[in-house]
């Protein structure tokens, strides 16, 4: 699969390994990227929510592109989010990304300022304009502050402005609106780690899934199952991963955010599993305490994972 293709299946959104003094551990970083391209995946999704993008440098953004981009050496394609506020801080970073070996770019709308939908509209088509590579839109409202309506995706989609949206948004009237009426060569991705079987049996052509660092191998299953169509395996996948899933839940909601709690999660699996050396999370999240890592532990040895 490359871009000139439409993007199917698993497309996690690589967690950023850190060392304890906040730099990004790219060694970590190589084996992350070994533990999803061993499973199966279809892609890789770096610098967003997942990935702490917020919290990055622009030289650890480029680090990070240029790390994953060099490793892979095109065996599967590269996306990278080009996250920010406004086109021309957008642009930037993804002129850097490209730069650095991204095969595409994702982005959300602008954010802080506040626009009309003609300005979100020409925001995508400067972005396709102004760097020439494919570029999905990122519905995330609970981060922007702004839904990317259907007929605003349709049309931009229509015009070959984006090759694909991951949809975060939660509005699955939304999404059953986009997959009806998308153009050909046009991804709808979900980013619902949850839903996957569901969307997939809606017509959307596969997950973004920020679990997917801890269990790749468990979507890439679920994608195949419906792909086979055998819903009840996809359904017994998905519920093994939603039970999975709960470590998000661990981290303490009295002394931390549901982000801090998430990716803290998300990490404390992956050094637990072996797969990077360090959950340090970027500042100024605050990391899981050694009773919510055994929680975490509990919660991966349940569904398999860890013996």
């Amino acid at each position: 699969m490359s871009l000139s293709d439409r993007l199917t299946g698993v497309i996690p959104p690589l967690c950023t390994p850190l060392t304890p003094d906040g730099e990004v551990d790219t060694a970590s970083l190589i084996r992350l990227v070994d533990h999803l391209t061993g499973a199966g995946v279809d892609g890789l999704f770096v610098l967003g929510s997942t990935s702490e993008a917020a919290f990055l440098t622009d030289r650890m953004r480029r680090t990070v592109t240029e790390t994953v981009t060099a490793h892979v050496g095109g065996a599967v394609p590269v996306l990278a989010g080009a996250i920010d506020m406004t086109t021309p801080r957008v642009l930037d970073h993804a002129r850097t990304a490209l730069k650095a070996g991204a095969d595409g770019i994702v982005a959300t709308a602008p954010f802080y300022t506040r626009t009309h939908p003609a300005e979100i509209d020409r925001h995508f088509r400067l972005l396709a304009q102004e760097t020439g590579a494919p570029v999905l839109a990122y519905d995330l409202p609970v981060a922007v502050h702004t839904k990317l309506s259907p007929d605003t995706v349709l049309a931009l989609a229509a015009d070959g402005v984006l090759a694909g949206i991951k949809d975060s948004s939660g509005d699955h009237d939304g999404l059953r609106q986009v997959i009806m009426a998308r153009v050909p060569r046009f991804s709808v991705l979900t980013g619902s780690e949850l839903l996957v079987d569901a969307a997939l049996m809606m017509g959307a052509d596969g997950v973004v899934p920020g679990f997917g660092n801890v269990d790749p191998a468990g979507y890439v299953r679920i994608v195949r199952y419906c792909a086979a169509g055998d819903w009840a395996a996809a359904r017994a996948e998905q519920e093994r991963l939603c039970s999975a899933f709960s470590i998000v839940h661990e981290g303490s909601p009295t002394r931390m955010g549901r982000g801090s709690a998430a990716i803290g999660a998300f990490k404390q699996a992956l050094r637990l599993l072996g797969v990077i050396d360090h959950a340090t999370t970027a500042e100024p999240q605050i990391p899981l305490s050694e009773a919510e890592t055994d929680r975490v532990a509990t919660h991966l040895t349940a569904a398999g994972l860890l013996r």
